[in-house]
């Protein structure tokens, strides 16, 4: 299991969507899968229930697909929020921290409604905040960061595939 973590738009589904089928094996998003047990949007359910009981179901969720072998997961922004999460993805794959600074987040989300943790009145101040309190769980779970910044989505898959291939680790089909 390879798995991708970082802040909200730092690339994760877009560029595991693309190292999986790099490497021929399955791509699995936790939040879509989490949608998928909720029959509601991530967003929705956190208006209705809170985040805490979404940490809840997240955590399940993360224990579940963390234990395919042969896969690439994208995991939601928050999921080092938990320390069974950080532990079931250290120690069941490779973790790839796709580090991304606020203020280039914040350009690419600042029209997204999707995100309800970036639903306030100062969202660089709050992608700040995250990335202030996160970037340590962050980097604790990871195996491998890599800097975002500009490099185009190949060019990420590329440095990942490279990073798991000296490392020994590069799980294919």
């Amino acid at each position: 299991m390879i798995g991708l973590i970082g802040l909200p738009g730092s690339g994760k589904s877009t560029v595991g969507r693309q190292l999986a089928r790099r490497l021929q094996i399955p791509f699995f998003d936790s939040d879509h899968v989490i949608e998928q047990q909720l029959g509601c949007s991530i967003r929705s359910f956190f208006e209705r229930e809170g985040e805490e009981r979404f940490r809840d179901i997240e955590e399940s969720v993360i224990d579940e697909l963390t234990q395919n072998q042969k896969c690439v997961l994208s995991t939601g922004g928050g999921v080092v929020l938990r320390s069974p999460n950080r532990q079931h993805l250290r120690e069941r794959g490779k973790v790839v921290y796709l580090n991304s600074l606020p203020d280039e987040l914040f350009r690419r989300l600042r029209h997204d409604v999707n995100r309800p943790l970036l639903q306030v009145a100062d969202p660089l101040g709050r992608l700040r905040e995250m990335y202030t309190m996160r970037d340590p769980l962050y980097r604790e779970t990871a195996h491998f960061t890599i800097d975002t910044g500009r490099p185009s989505v190949a060019t990420l898959v590329n440095m990942i595939v490279m990073q798991l291939d000296l490392a020994g680790v590069t799980p294919r089909q």
